[in-house]
């Protein structure tokens, strides 16, 4: 029986307490449920097939959500996918633990807990119990502590491995010189004896495990009493069977039957030399997974020229306020957030949107903490600091897709839940066997030692967790950032992508993009006229015009009694001029013939632009056409999917003609126009009759159907993440990152297919090697120092490979 507490905020009367007890009480093994208004939470007592995770599912049906927390636990000692496994079942079974994600990668687990039932403290001692000593990790502080880890652990295994090969050096020498050069043994037996040689060998051995391997028993040994074995077990049992039985054949030979006084000093030696060797390197290998979060941090720098009181001081980033005016130094780094107040230049944010062409920036726009100031001097005011500028966010971001599972773990955590204990005994089977087959105890304990060494799970449980760790950490490089770990599944089984048009793959703001004259007048002075009529407008057509004539250096007109009529356009007096500015329709219901206009205008419009027609004193002038242009890579975007086998088809609010025309222009050939928000869910909805279906939008006004597709990519700016409204982010503007995502996210699918192909098959081949399946017709067995040798390379392959994603997508 257990018990445990939710916090439930939306009860707010006694009707409301009596709904949650009872609806609690009717989930199955509940034997209780007792609510507190005052205190808005309830205490359930229960047993199977009743969990936190349940309980708190029938408080959501009833309308009740309890509060929930999550919290992150940094944890030691974890070295294979057992132990991850072992630490998530401990964390899931504990009370008030909604869903727990160990990630072995990057050490640390996420739990969701339901707030007051228990405190990450606690979560941290139940881990720290289980045998992984584990503590909560700051929110504000975390990427800096698992960088200082990894490069401690680094530190640590070589020296470990150092000192455990220069003790068995000697031990090396005196098992296997001898047989590799026959002279060398009788030298040796008539100056140091045969009992010599291995006393000095049980010594060296002795240190070996006293010290530096010392790790296997401190971890292993209590794991395999409390009957959970895992990696080091196997080493542990392995190491500790070949030293034992040497130890007995030196210190108490008759004990032993006769023929039976072999020693393997050098197997035990050698694989725990050669395990912190593939430790080490495995080590050194997942430091440079996590570069890309080590070089985001990296990108802060540690302080800023502050103008207070009229004097610039130096001042730690970490003291920096909002509203602080900050200088900012040619080819300085940003420190933080802000919004440039004097000077003109431009920043290198690719380090943060993955796109090499500098921004400009002038007085009012934004700045981010890390990019890079151009040849100017800038001075800008703070707006955001610590954990709430993009950097941070986007360090938060990546490091929470790093630690989220994907699918595929699913069945490796199912295989690796049962894979220590089954290896354990095939190890005690291959000992029977040989020994019943009367081959010696020598031999039986060699093959069981070396199937015990051979079959350690590092390499499955690394498969995908160091995958990810890479690959979204790549992500974050190109100007991608994964809100969710599974999203690079879901990403690489895409079928379609639907874009939106407006401000994803076009430009967002109208512009002059074409002007035809009926009359012998020059452009500048159309354009001069139709700004002045147009500077007394709020319609986005006018700022379109205005923007044009500011283009080109041209001065609005001054313009008086300026009338604007909805649906049509604007009339005006402009330097004793009548000016008209309108569609067709204007002009014809002010008795202006269009006739020299229509071509033009017609033209225009098949285009997907917006004409506009000017009259002056009742003659038909020019036609000015507007549109929304698209942005310069968005064809090539759509190019690049096209190539990947990609659909692609765009959805738009838009009138048909112009979406159509935009969409040519792009080398799109299916267009849904002319819908609202929830046609634009439906039109996915459609599509994905098809096969899975990805939506590119701007994150905000095209939530709901970045929330219907299987995966919604959101465009935002660099300095305006919209990170509520899709899985994948893309911190830029250019649409090519929707094309570069599904790249990297196939790109890291295939990685952990052949890590996980790597692991299983490495395992499947070298068991029955192991256990000497192949002595019966003349092929080879399976030292223990090889198996140790073997199974090391397996993790720092699978590592290895995983490492190959840096250069992803490029």
């Amino acid at each position: 029986m257990a018990s445990t507490k939710f916090i439930v905020e939306g009860m707010h009367c006694g009707a409301c307490t009596g709904r949650v007890e009872r609806a609690l009480a009717a989930e199955p093994g509940v034997t209780g449920a007792s609510a507190n208004l005052v205190a808005r939470a309830v205490r359930v007592e229960f047993a199977a097939p009743a969990s936190a995770a349940t309980l708190a599912a029938a408080l959501e049906r009833a309308g009740y959500p309890a509060a929930e927390a999550e919290t992150r636990l940094t944890i030691e000692g974890m070295s294979c996918a057992s132990c991850s496994g072992r630490v998530e079942r401990a964390l899931a079974a504990t009370s008030g633990v909604l869903s727990a994600a160990v990630n072995l990668a990057t050490h640390t687990a996420t739990v969701r807990y339901a707030q007051g039932a228990i405190a990450p403290s606690e979560l941290a001692q139940v881990v720290t119990e289980a045998g992984y000593p584990a503590r909560v990790a700051s929110a504000g502080t975390a990427p800096e502590p698992m960088a200082q880890r990894q490069a401690n652990e680094v530190r640590v295994l070589g020296t470990h491995f150092l000192l455990a090969a220069l003790l068995t050096a000697p031990v090396f020498f005196l098992a296997m010189g001898p047989h590799l050069y026959p002279p060398l043994h009788h030298a040796l037996a008539r100056i140091l004896g045969e009992g010599g040689m291995q006393e000095i060998q049980f010594l060296f051995t002795t240190l070996v495990l006293v010290f530096p391997g010392r790790m296997f028993f401190r971890l292993g040994l209590p794991a395999l009493l409390r009957l959970a074995p895992e990696m080091n077990s196997l080493v542990a049992l392995g190491a500790g069977a070949a030293y034992l039985y040497s130890a007995m054949v030196v210190l108490t030979p008759a004990l032993l039957p006769p023929g039976s006084f072999d020693v393997y000093f050098e197997a035990a030696a050698v694989i725990v030399t050669l395990i912190l060797l593939g430790r080490w390197l495995e080590a050194r290998a997942k430091g440079q997974a996590g570069a890309a979060i080590s070089r985001l941090i990296g990108l802060r720098p540690a302080t800023a020229r502050v103008l207070r009181d009229g004097t610039v001081i130096e001042l730690p980033i970490e003291e920096l306020a909002s509203g602080d005016l900050v200088e900012l130094a040619p080819g300085a780094r940003i420190a933080v957030d802000g919004v440039v107040t004097e000077g003109s230049g431009f920043v290198d944010e690719s380090m943060l949107t993955g796109e090499p062409v500098p921004v400009e920036k002038v007085p009012g726009s934004a700045v981010t903490g890390g990019t890079v100031n151009g040849t100017s001097a800038l001075l800008f005011r703070v707006t955001a600091t610590g954990t709430d500028t993009v950097l941070a966010r986007i360090i938060a971001l990546v490091e929470e897709a790093q630690g989220q599972k994907l699918p595929v773990q699913a069945l490796v955590d199912k295989v690796t839940r049962v894979f220590v204990p089954a290896v354990m005994a095939l190890s005690t089977v291959t000992f029977l066997i040989w020994f019943s087959l009367g081959q010696g105890l020598s031999a039986a304990l060699v093959a069981a030692i070396s199937v015990m060494i051979i079959a350690c799970p590092c390499a499955m449980g690394l498969a995908t967790p160091v995958s990810i760790l890479v690959g979204t950490g790549r992500g974050a490089e190109l100007g991608l950032l994964f809100r969710r770990g599974d999203a690079l599944q879901r990403l690489a089984e895409i079928q379609t992508v639907a874009f939106d048009k407006t401000g994803t793959l076009t430009e967002g703001r109208p512009a002059l993009t074409g002007l035809f004259r009926a009359a012998q007048m020059p452009e500048n002075e159309i354009l001069r006229l139709a700004a002045g009529a147009e500077s007394r407008s709020e319609h986005p057509l006018a700022h379109a015009i205005l923007a044009a004539a500011k283009a080109r250096g041209l001065p609005p007109a001054r313009a008086r009694k300026v009338t604007a009529t909805p649906g049509r356009g604007l009339s005006a007096e402009v330097e004793g001029r009548q000016i008209l500015l309108g569609n067709l329709a204007a002009l014809r219901e002010a008795g202006i013939d269009t006739t020299p206009l229509n071509d033009a205008a017609g033209a225009f419009a098949q285009e997907g632009k917006t004409p506009v027609l000017l009259a002056l004193d009742g003659t038909p002038v020019a036609v000015l056409a507007l549109s929304d242009p698209p942005k310069p890579h968005a064809a090539e975007a759509v190019a690049a999917l096209g190539r990947a086998g990609v659909a692609v088809t765009m959805i738009s609010g838009d009138a048909q003609a112009t979406a159509e025309a935009v969409a040519r222009g792009l080398g799109i050939t299916e267009v849904t126009a002319g819908v609202l928000p929830a046609g634009k869910v439906e039109a996915i909805t459609a599509l994905k009759a098809r096969g899975a279906v990805a939506f590119v939008g701007d994150g905000i006004n095209d939530a709901p159907a970045l929330a219907a597709a299987d995966v919604g990519l959101a465009l935002g700016s660099g300095t305006d993440v919209a990170i509520e409204a899709a899985e994948v982010v893309i911190t830029g503007a250019d649409p090519r990152g929707a094309a570069r995502a599904v790249t990297l996210s196939r790109a890291v699918m295939r990685n952990i297919r052949q890590n996980l192909f790597w692991a299983f098959a490495y395992n499947t081949a070298l068991i029955p090697v192991a256990m000497g399946a192949l002595v019966p017709f003349g092929g080879p067995g399976l030292s223990p120092m090889l198996a140790a040798g073997a199974m090391s390379l397996s993790s720092v392959f699978v590592v290895t490979n995983a490492l190959r994603l840096r250069r992803a997508a490029g």
